[in-house]
């Protein structure tokens, strides 16, 4: 499958992030965008409260700039956060006093919230999600409709 540049590297980041202990949904450095912006916090100027979607002053001024970071806007890049941070079972916008998970670092917690950002990240490059698994469960006649090539030692 093809990708666009912007996604290949988010996927990359994103995958080295979570396998290496490095994807933390608690650290701006360190979440979903933290790490597909090169473990750098600025980003969070963005917006006012960490988890919206409404930008802030600077950030309305790079949207209408055209300004992109790592390949994504900053309208892109507070949907990318807030659908880290709500699929990882945090309320949004971040508030000392919202629901937020349990443990938030666990691997099942944030697994769930790279693939909905991974999700999101396909949609925004108008590309087929790359974590759908359904096709392969997919039968005509109760024959799988498409077949796994299969490398066995």
């Amino acid at each position: 499958m093809k990708t666009s540049r912007r996604l290949e590297q988010a996927l990359i980041k994103l995958y080295n992030a979570f396998h290496n202990n490095k994807l933390n949904p608690e650290d701006c450095t360190a979440c979903a965008v933290g790490n597909i912006l090169d473990n750098h916090d600025s980003w969070k100027h963005l917006s006012n409260e960490h988890g919206s979607l409404e930008l802030s002053y600077v950030g309305r001024v790079h949207q209408n700039l055209g300004r992109k970071f790592n390949g994504y806007s900053p309208q892109e890049i507070l949907q990318i956060e807030k659908v880290f941070l709500e699929a990882c079972g945090f309320k949004t916008p971040l508030c000392h006093y919202n629901s937020k998970p349990l443990n938030p670092r666990s691997k099942e917690v944030l697994f769930n919230g790279l693939s909905a950002v991974i999700a999101l990240l396909c949609k925004l490059d108008n590309t087929t999600n790359i974590m759908d698994y359904s096709k392969l469960f997919e039968q005509d006649n109760g024959e799988p409709t498409y077949h796994l090539d299969t490398f066995l030692n």
